[in-house]
């Protein structure tokens, strides 16, 4: 029995990366250094992915 898996590269630490399946604008963090992505398009399983910004809440303390 074989696991489907699809591949990427990271587009800030040029990680090469192996996920399972993921659909198109799904996110996901890199196991190397942890920024979050978001899947941008599939083709062939290979992930064209981006950086996903994070924008932290000021609490105001």
């Amino acid at each position: 029995m074989s696991t489907a898996t699809m591949t990427g590269v990271c587009p800030e630490c040029e990680t090469d990366l192996t996920v399972p399946p993921v659909v198109q604008g799904e996110t996901f963090t890199c196991p190397e250094c942890m920024l979050t992505l978001r899947v941008e398009g599939i083709e062939d399983a290979r992930l064209r992915l981006s950086m996903v910004e994070v924008q932290l809440r000021d609490w105001g303390q």
